[in-house]
């Protein structure tokens, strides 16, 4: 990343929200931190900048806004197709989700969909003009970079987004072809310059520049840090160790969970459920555009009374259907009591360490959709985090109790959801009855981390992140890969009929692999397959984390998941070579895997004979034919 950037800026890209912050790295003293207002439209032909963008972008029909009502303080090269991005988009959708994108994210990391086809809003009429979950993705930092530019690109020396020095958070729980789509996204909208940053770490970072000097006395060396983050589309969950490192105190990221979509989408649905049934109650029959409307409704109900602890009551309001309702609107209402019983119990329970999530049992046919995750029970989930955790990868231990459960000394909350007090009270609650059966003792009020602005901790992070990396100076948290990679390598056995031969896999990439290095994979040669379609398969593991670049795994039961085959064909150079790929279709090869600077992964087979080299990328599932420069996975 070049140094001569002006600003560190931190995108926090949002399934609910976005956010954008930023600090100057030019200034001789140390600058605070920003948040920048990002200018929206908030009504037809009226702008406002709020700290936040809703992550939402309206397909607007011919007849939905006046003419020339969507105009922005900017150029933009897309004004000519009627998309609405923000406040206007979340207001509008409500009223009509059938044309509402909600949830790119989410989408983006689905790996059971092309997220490069245009497939949003899902489930929308064929007369609605659709984009897929990147394009979505690019229309928000699109907006971004208009936003920034509209008041940094003018100035002298100018600042444009796309010079600054770009940090964009994802889940820490997204493989590597979601981080790479992101990457994509990032470059559709004109922001080729980007570093990818886990959304736990850049909250941690956040707290940091906050507290100051003060975090040094708050953490000392063996304490164990839980990062609990629940946004509108997923809950991660990330250890962090408290280590030293000459003499000094330091940060290691040891363990993340899985992916988990489970979030304040699935919380405003539930309430909108409940909303549901007393509208039937009352004799209305609810349709499923009805039922979108009212999801949306319950999110804006729940956090008025989140954030209103006196009020016991919200209107929700949804338009009718039917000929004597055209027009009109039928009427209920979200309580209190709903949030406790639907919210706390529901997504909350108190449960025991030993309680693992639910899984769902498999339907023979399924309609397409997000893989929500089936236990609503974000306890159950955390339970089953931290009974299957180790050491990190420097081999440093983590605290652990008799049973094994990794016993957390401090935790620090993340997310949109976790503004509601008495679903962080829950947590520490039922985390603390843990600790108490593990002999250890309950969490107070000194072992919760006072979080910063949630709404936008990450953005803010991220910008910390940056700042500290070109400077040289502040805390970094040593992290790395976040799983460890494999390739799937097939047996040298004899054919048998009606058997596959059995697959390997090789790791080539270990957990906490650093940015910027590489792993040769030595003392053993491979055959690749060029000069005819092969399939490449790949696979990931959160739990093994002491495996080595080289290591073979036989038997991996559920400790590894096998991310999207790749079909590829694979080319050859001009000359000489040609005809000897002709002559042989599988090339002895060595292997060598990189991560990159930027967070991505690669894996270079190089020809035992000869100088070719050929690169799979680990991260996007590509279906063309590609050549020996450009093979992605």
């Amino acid at each position: 990343m070049a140094n001569s950037a002006a600003y560190s800026v931190g995108i926090d890209l949002g399934t609910t929200n976005s956010a954008i912050a930023y600090v100057d790295l030019t200034s001789e003293e140390p600058s605070p931190i920003e948040v920048m207002p990002v200018p929206q439209l908030v009504n037809p032909s009226e702008v406002a900048a709020l700290l936040l963008l809703p992550s939402f972008l309206y397909v607007a029909g011919a007849f939905d806004f006046p003419a020339d009502s969507l105009a922005l303080p900017w150029h933009d090269d897309d004004s000519t197709r009627r998309w609405v991005v923000g406040e206007l988009a979340r207001q509008r959708g409500a009223e009509n989700p059938s044309r509402l994108v909600a949830s790119a994210k989410s989408w983006l990391s689905h790996g059971g969909v092309n997220r490069t086809s245009a497939i949003l809003p899902f489930g929308a009429p064929d007369d609605v003009d659709k984009l897929s979950p990147v394009t979505a993705s690019a229309q928000y930092l699109r907006h971004l970079r208009h936003a920034w530019d509209a008041r940094f690109a003018g100035g002298t020396p100018t600042a444009p987004l796309d010079r600054q020095d770009v940090l964009i958070t994802v889940p820490a729980s997204f493989d590597e072809e979601a981080r790479e789509l992101t990457l994509r996204a990032a470059a559709e909208a004109g922001l080729a310059r980007v570093t990818l940053l886990e959304e736990p770490q850049a909250a941690l970072y956040a707290w940091i520049d906050s507290a100051g000097d003060r975090w040094r006395h708050r953490l000392r060396v063996g304490d164990l840090l839980l990062v609990v983050d629940i946004g509108g589309g997923t809950t991660d969950f990330s250890l962090i160790l408290v280590s030293e490192r000459d003499g000094d105190l330091a940060l290691e990221r040891v363990a993340i969970g899985d992916h988990i979509l489970l979030g304040g989408d699935n919380m405003d649905l539930a309430l909108a459920r409940v909303a549901q049934q007393r509208l039937e109650a009352d004799g209305h029959r609810i349709d499923r555009w009805q039922l979108q409307a009212l999801w949306h409704q319950c999110r804006v109900a729940k956090e008025a009374l989140f954030a209103r602890p006196h009020e016991r009551t919200h209107p929700i309001t949804v338009l009718g259907r039917g000929t004597r309702l055209i027009g009109g609107t039928i009427r209920t209402e979200l309580r209190r009591d709903d949030l406790n019983q639907v919210l706390v119990d529901g997504f909350f329970p108190i449960v025991g360490a030993e309680e693992m999530p639910a899984r769902r049992r498999q339907m023979g046919l399924q309609e397409l959709g997000l893989p929500y995750a089936a236990d609503p029970a974000v306890t159950r989930h955390l339970a089953g985090f931290l009974t299957r955790q180790a050491g990190g990868p420097s081999g440093a231990a983590v605290r652990r109790g008799p049973s094994g459960l990794a016993c957390p000394t401090h935790v620090l909350f993340n997310g949109g959801m976790m503004k509601a007090g008495p679903l962080g009270a829950r947590m520490i609650d039922v985390l603390s009855g843990w600790l108490a059966h593990e002999g250890f003792a309950p969490l107070d009020a000194a072992h919760v981390l006072d979080a910063p602005d949630l709404d936008h901790a990450v953005a803010r992070g991220a910008a910390y992140y940056g700042r500290a990396r070109a400077s040289g100076r502040g805390v970094r948290i040593r992290s790395g890969a976040s799983r460890s990679y494999y390739v799937g390598i097939e047996s040298a056995m004899p054919t048998v009929p009606g058997f596959a031969a059995p697959l390997k896999a090789l790791c080539v990439v270990p957990f906490g692999m650093e940015e910027g290095t590489s792993a040769p994979i030595t003392g053993r040669d491979f055959g690749l397959a060029v000069g005819a379609p092969a399939e490449f398969r790949f696979l990931t593991s959160t739990i093994r984390k002491s495996d080595a670049p080289g290591m073979i795994i036989e038997d991996w039961g559920e400790d590894l998941e096998e991310l999207s085959p790749l079909e590829v064909t694979l080319g050859a150079d001009d000359g000489a070579s040609v005809a000897a790929i002709s002559a042989h279709e599988i090339v002895p090869v060595t292997l060598e895997s990189r991560v990159t600077e930027i967070g991505t992964l690669e894996l270079w087979c190089n020809a035992k004979d000869g100088d070719q080299r050929w690169k799979l990328e680990l991260n996007i599932r590509h279906n063309e034919d590609v050549g020996t420069d450009d093979v992605r996975a």
